[in-house]
């Protein structure tokens, strides 16, 4: 097994009353695609921000490499970022600019590099998402499935050692979504990151994931291989896998 590049150590967090994680335990390894799954609500969402550094823990760390990121200042989580790329649910491009201007946002905000070199870059992180031709489309020019394309050219622009996915299937229809899940597997494959995707479309978690860890009650409850929680003794993680409305998981 590589080493651990993403720890994350007795996590909690609340909002007011509401205890969404309770004592997440989980360690992610380098170049491995590592799939949260769990309810709509369970707290995916929230993990993910704590991994990237956008929120702090109430309680427990999060290592990156080694670097305990609760313990930074705002200046050094900047600089840690230039190691995450993060495809956003909805894809999240700004509407008024082109798509060769989106992808080009951060870098024209962070790093020094000339005009000429950003335009390489962005024709580049565009045609290693499949997609040519389109720098000065607009966003309501593009199908949905498009956009997460262009998210994720933008996720990628800088090389990222680690990617981000925030349900990245979502609102896709099949085939379209099967393209995204391919594009996954050649991103991982071509540019050697460790992945964490967020999601609820199994077809998607069984296709993409080396390792799957169910968030329930705001704990990591189960961590195995597809095989390994296909095949689980656990009727929380039986009953979400397969999709039953009865069992131990009520309905929210």
């Amino acid at each position: 097994m590589n080493k651990i590049k993403i720890q994350l150590s007795d996590v909690h967090k609340s909002f007011g009353q509401k205890q969404v994680l309770r004592g997440v335990d989980l360690d992610i390894y380098e170049n491995e695609t590592i799939v949260i799954i769990g309810q709509s609500g369970s707290g995916k969402s929230v993990l993910l921000k704590h991994i990237i550094g956008i929120m702090k823990p109430d309680r427990g760390h999060i290592y990156v490499d080694g670097q305990d990121i609760t313990q930074l200042s705002e200046e050094e989580l900047m600089k840690l970022s230039r190691k995450f790329g993060m495809l956003f649910q909805g894809a999240a491009l700004f509407d008024s600019l082109t798509v060769a201007e989106n992808v080009a946002f951060g870098l024209r905000r962070h790093t020094n590099l000339s005009e000429e070199e950003i335009q390489q870059v962005v024709k580049a992180s565009l045609e290693r998402v499949g997609l040519r031709g389109v720098e000065n489309l607009l966003p309501y020019e593009l199908s949905g499935g498009m956009k997460k394309r262009v998210g994720l050219a933008r996720a990628i622009a800088y090389n990222p050692e680690i990617i981000l996915y925030d349900e990245p299937t979502t609102g896709l229809d099949p085939i379209r979504a099967d393209a995204i899940n391919e594009l996954i597997l050649q991103l991982k494959k071509d540019l050697c990151v460790t992945s964490v995707v967020i999601t609820h479309d199994m077809n998607s978690t069984y296709k993409i994931a080396d390792r799957i860890a169910m968030l329930y009650d705001g704990r990591i409850i189960e961590v195995g291989t597809p095989e390994e929680i296909r095949n689980s003794s656990n009727p929380v993680v039986q009953q979400f896998i397969n999709g039953r409305a009865t069992g131990p998981i009520e309905e929210w």
